[in-house]
């Protein structure tokens, strides 16, 4: 079969042939048909993650967008979401024309929903919506504070905050694109992410007035520090990544005054009926065109370039490679 094949850590996957996979007893065959290349992805691929040095060669894809081939749990030709380990650990993953999936990570889908869609919010828009709901627990009309809500979470937070019953959602993007894409997702107000901490606090506090609830942070650094003096009474923080630094400044008095609360997140911790469960809401709302995130869709022969355009920064949007 064809597929997305990374033959050294640290290089950029080829478009090659590669063994077709073949299922064991609790493993679902899958014929991809939507894979995005996502952060994660290039991180398992660089050999100096926390998950290790990967064995190559392997192909990279921590999730995807397919239909059923075989499997002992759903019938051939459900269309069906699925996530793998991918570079955190042996196997290979979903840049490719067909992906071997444990039964419990596939899950089926709404049949309305586009695959490229789907594909473009994935596990980003499971992050979102767990952490507004059972991490944050926002509450109906609570203001929600997106940082980096131009990227692939934060459009995913956006929208899920609105469905969810957020009175008012305010994004901070860095890119002129990156605050369009903020307010195409729903926000009622967006800023630009820059300037020192003590400048990007005022303009937040004059854009939440008397605070805000929660903060979905996938930025952590110097947004995080600004963002955390502006939270409410019982103010939520949670942070799922460190785009914009892995350290950030918090001042006890603030935290203390407040009884706000800073939590981390991860997708990892989830269960296998956690990620069916969100994945399902993400899907269903897509669906119906309430949730969404922008994409472009390029073919899998176009795996390397797509690939040094995800590592430079500068695809903008998610790429969503399709067999």
């Amino acid at each position: 079969m064809n597929a997305a094949v990374l033959t050294r850590p640290g290089g950029t996957p080829a478009y090659a042939d590669h063994p077709t996979p073949a299922p064991a007893a609790g493993e679902t065959l899958v014929a991809v048909t939507a894979a995005p290349i996502v952060p994660l992805d290039q991180l398992c691929a660089s050999g100096s993650s926390y998950f290790g040095r990967p064995a190559t060669p392997y192909v990279p894809g921590v999730q995807g967008v397919g239909v059923v081939e075989s499997s002992a749990v759903l019938d051939e030709g459900s269309r069906v979401f699925f996530s793998t380990t991918a570079g955190m650990a042996p196997g290979d993953g979903s840049l490719a024309e067909r992906c071997v999936v444990p039964d419990e990570d596939v899950v089926a889908i709404d049949p309305d929903v586009d695959d490229a869609s789907l594909a473009a919010l994935g596990m980003s828009g499971v992050a979102a919506w767990v952490m507004l709901t059972a991490r944050a627990r926002l509450g109906a009309g609570e203001t929600v504070l997106v940082l980096g809500g131009g990227g692939a979470v934060g459009q995913a937070a956006v929208g899920a905050a609105k469905l969810l019953g957020a009175g008012r959602v305010v994004a901070v993007s860095r890119s002129p694109e990156a605050q369009e894409r903020a307010r195409r997702a729903g926000a009622d107000e967006v800023l630009a992410l820059g300037g020192d901490v003590d400048e990007l606090t005022a303009r937040l506090r004059d854009a939440v007035g008397a605070g805000v609830d929660v903060v979905i942070d996938p930025v952590f650094g110097t947004a995080a520090t600004a963002a955390s003096r502006v939270l409410a009474v019982r103010g939520r923080l949670v942070n799922l990544g460190g785009a914009g630094g892995d350290v950030a400044q918090f001042s006890s008095a603030e935290l203390r005054s407040k009884s706000a609360s800073v939590l981390g997140y991860t997708n990892n911790h989830l269960t296998a009926d956690q990620r069916r469960e969100a994945i399902t809401a993400v899907a269903g709302h897509a669906a119906a065109g309430r949730l969404a995130v922008t994409h472009e869709v390029l073919p899998l022969a176009q795996v390397a370039e797509a690939w040094r355009r995800q590592a430079s920064g500068q695809a903008g949007v998610r790429l969503i490679m399709t067999p």
